[in-house]
C-alpha cells in the first residue's frame, strides 16, 4: 500500500482511533526488534542454578 493511501485512511478516521493506530505501530515496532537484557560484553547473562539457595522459606504445609 503506497504511503500516501494510508496517510489519507489515517486522517479520515476519528482523534480517537488515531491515538489507537499510533500505539500499535509502536508495538509493532518494539516487536520487530525487541531488547533483550545483557551484560557488559553484549551478550545475555545465563541463568545459573542454586544463586538463591537459602534465601527462600516455604512451610511446611503449603
Amino acid at each position: 500500500m503506497a504511503d500516501r493511501a494510508l496517510m489519507e485512511k489515517i486522517n479520515a478516521l476519528p482523534d480517537a482511533m488515531k491515538i489507537e493506530v499510533e500505539h500499535f505501530v509502536e508495538f509493532l515496532l518494539t516487536k520487530q526488534s525487541p531488547v533483550s537484557p545483557a551484560n557488559d560484553d553484549g551478550q545475555k547473562k545465563c541463568r545459573q542454578a542454586g544463586v538463591l539457595k537459602g534465601k527462600i522459606w516455604m512451610a511446611d504445609d503449603f
